[in-house]
């Protein structure tokens, strides 16, 4: 029989991320859609699409870089509306991306309100999507 046993435990050195840290803390910011991020300027999208909401009327709207991300991620990734919606509640940079602080795993929208945004902002409003999307690939 052994009575003196001792136990030596190594501390960790590192701390694992709480999954409810910052994504900023999380992400590899080298990662492409953490750079593309970082790279729109997404106040074209918020000046542009805000005179089309209404403050006071039913149910607050989802926010304008979460559905300009959302659009764009899907035609990056050639995605429908539907896949986008789900692998968004799966990726924590695509959830970075569309200008999330903490990971969430549920869905960020139905896939539907994809179609009421498109209607919303217009013909217009997606070429303005599309052509920030072709200036910030452009500077690479």
């Amino acid at each position: 029989m052994v009575e003196n046993l001792q136990i030596i435990m190594i501390n960790k050195t590192t701390p694992q991320p709480s999954l409810f840290s910052s994504l900023t803390d999380q992400l590899n910011p080298r990662h492409p859609l953490y750079l593309l991020a970082n790279k729109i300027d997404w106040r074209r999208f918020e000046e542009a699409f805000s005179p089309l909401y209404c403050a006071v009327n039913g149910r607050p709207a989802k926010p304008i870089r979460l559905m300009c991300g959302l659009l764009i991620l899907k035609h990056v990734r050639n995605l429908s509306d539907e896949s986008v919606v789900e692998q968004w509640s799966e990726n924590a940079y695509y959830q970075y991306f569309c200008g999330m602080l903490e990971f969430t795993p549920s869905y960020p929208c139905n896939a539907s309100e994809l179609v009421h945004f498109r209607k919303r902002v217009g013909e217009n409003g997606m070429e303005l999507i599309l052509s920030e999307s072709i200036r910030v690939n452009q500077e690479d």
